[in-house]
C-alpha cells in the first residue's frame, strides 16, 4: 500500500488540496479530539494524516500503512445516508478500510473508540 495515491483529476485536486487546508484549521470537536489520539503517531506508531484528499473526497484521517479511512460522524450524516454509503463504496473500491464513529462516540467514549480501532487494525 505504501506509495499508492488516490488522486483526483488535477482540476479537482486543486480545489480539494485548498478544502482539506481550511479543513484542518477548523476541525469540529470530535476531529480535535480524534486529532489528539493519532497524531505524531501516538496511535500504535501509526502515520495518520487529517482531512487528506483521496479520489473526489477529503476523509477525516488517513493510515496509508493500514489503507485505513477514519471519519468521524456529525449529526448531518443523519441526512447524507446514501452520499455516505456512495463515498463508502468508492473508497472502499480502491482498496481502503472505513470506520466510521458518530461525534458522540468520540467525545464521550474515547477508550471505546480507540479499542474499536485497535480490532480493525488487527483484523
Amino acid at each position: 500500500m505504501k506509495g499508492r495515491k488516490f488522486i483526483a483529476k488535477p482540476s479537482l485536486w486543486t480545489k480539494l488540496t485548498v478544502a482539506a487546508g481550511n479543513m484542518r484549521g477548523a476541525p469540529t470537536l470530535a476531529e480535535a479530539a480524534m486529532w489528539e489520539q493519532l497524531r505524531n503517531r501516538r496511535f500504535n506508531r501509526l502515520k495518520f494524516r487529517r482531512q487528506h484528499p483521496i479520489d473526489r473526497f477529503v476523509v477525516d484521517f488517513f493510515c496509508p500503512e493500514k489503507a485505513l479511512v477514519i471519519e468521524i460522524d456529525g449529526p448531518i450524516h443523519n441526512k447524507t445516508i446514501a452520499e455516505d454509503k456512495e463515498r463508502e463504496e468508492i473508497l472502499t473500491a480502491h482498496g481502503l478500510k472505513v470506520l466510521r464513529f458518530p461525534n458522540e462516540n468520540v467525545l464521550q467514549n474515547m477508550a471505546g473508540v480507540l479499542r474499536t480501532l485497535e480490532m480493525a487494525l488487527k483484523a
